[in-house]
C-alpha cells in the first residue's frame, strides 16, 4: 500500500499536469440536444448563446442575457353577453316608454287640435251661412227693383197697385155668393186683367219672373204653356166671334136702314 503521506504528492502532481493540459474554463450545464446543436453549429456566436453558466456570479453572464420581461397583465374578465345586453335593454325601455309629463303633454295637444279643427269647421260654416245669406239678400234686391218700370215708362206704381186691389176686391165681391171654384179663379182673373191694363209694363216684369221659376219645373213650366196657349186661343176665337157679331149686327143694321129709307120713300 502506499502511504499516506505519498498521496499528497501525487495528487498535488496530478492536479498540475491536468491545469497544464487542459487550461481554466467554465463549465456550462447542457442537454444532449444542445450538446449535439453546438457541435454542428459552425457560429461561434450561435454556440455560446445556446450555453447556459452555472454560476450566476459569471460577468459574462451579467452581460449578455437581457432582463427579464415585464410579467403580462391578468386578463379582464370577458363580459357577459346576458349581464351586458340587460342595461341596454333597460335603457331602450326607459327611452321608449313615455313618462307621465309626456303623456299628459300628448293628450293636451291632441285636445287642442280637435278643439281648432272643430272650431275651424264652425267658423267655415258660419262664413257659408252668412254668405249665403248675403248671396239671398242682394238676389231678392235685384229681383225687387228689376220688376219697377223704368223711369222714362211714366208708369206709377202706387196708383195702378190700388187699382188692382179695387179690381180684385170686386171680382170676390161678384162671386162671393157662386161656387168655391169661381170664389177663387175671379178675384185673380179680374186683378191679373187690372194689373195688365193699369201696370202693363210691371205685370210684364212679374210674368217673366214667375217664368224663369216654372223653367225650374219642367212639368209645371209645360203646363203653363198649354193653358197660355188655351187662352190665348180662346182670346183669339172671341175676338174673331166678335168681329163677325159686330159685322152681322152692322149688316143687320144697314139693311134695315135701307128698307126703312126705301119705305119712306115709297111712301112720299
Amino acid at each position: 500500500m502506499v502511504p499516506r503521506r505519498a498521496i499528497v504528492p501525487i495528487a498535488a502532481g496530478l492536479l498540475a499536469a491536468g491545469t497544464a493540459t487542459f487550461p481554466l474554463r467554465n463549465v456550462y450545464a447542457e442537454t444532449s440536444e444542445a450538446l449535439s446543436s453546438s457541435s454542428s453549429s459552425s457560429s461561434t456566436s450561435s454556440s455560446s448563446s445556446s450555453k447556459k453558466p452555472i454560476y450566476d456570479d459569471d460577468p459574462s453572464n451579467k452581460k449578455s442575457n437581457p432582463p427579464p420581461p415585464p410579467p403580462p397583465p391578468p386578463p379582464q374578465p370577458s363580459p357577459n353577453p346576458a349581464t351586458s345586453t340587460g342595461p341596454t335593454h333597460d335603457s331602450s325601455e326607459s327611452r321608449s316608454t313615455p313618462s307621465p309629463t309626456d303623456l299628459l303633454a300628448q293628450q293636451i295637444r291632441r285636445t287642442r287640435l280637435f278643439v281648432h279643427a272643430h272650431a275651424v269647421a264652425a267658423e267655415d260654416r258660419l262664413n257659408e251661412l252668412m254668405s249665403s245669406f248675403l248671396d239671398l239678400e242682394t238676389s231678392f234686391t235685384n229681383t225687387v227693383a228689376s220688376l219697377a218700370p223704368p223711369k222714362e215708362s211714366g208708369e206709377q206704381i202706387m196708383p195702378g197697385l190700388i187699382y188692382v186691389l179695387v179690381a180684385s176686391m170686386a171680382g170676390s165681391i161678384v162671386s162671393r155668393n157662386r161656387n168655391i171654384l169661381l170664389r177663387g179663379t175671379v178675384p185673380l182673373a179680374v186683378g191679373i186683367g187690372a194689373g195688365w191694363l193699369f201696370l202693363p209694363i210691371t205685370t210684364r216684369n212679374v210674368a217673366d219672373l214667375l217664368w224663369r221659376f216654372e223653367q225650374k219645373a219642367p212639368v209645371v213650366s209645360e203646363t203653363h204653356l198649354r193653358i197660355r196657349r188655351a187662352v190665348d186661343e180662346t182670346w183669339r176665337r172671341a175676338r174673331e166671334t166678335g168681329r163677325s157679331t159686330i159685322r152681322a149686327v152692322d149688316r143687320t143694321v144697314q139693311g134695315g136702314r135701307d128698307g126703312l129709307e126705301e119705305w119712306v120713300r115709297k111712301g112720299k
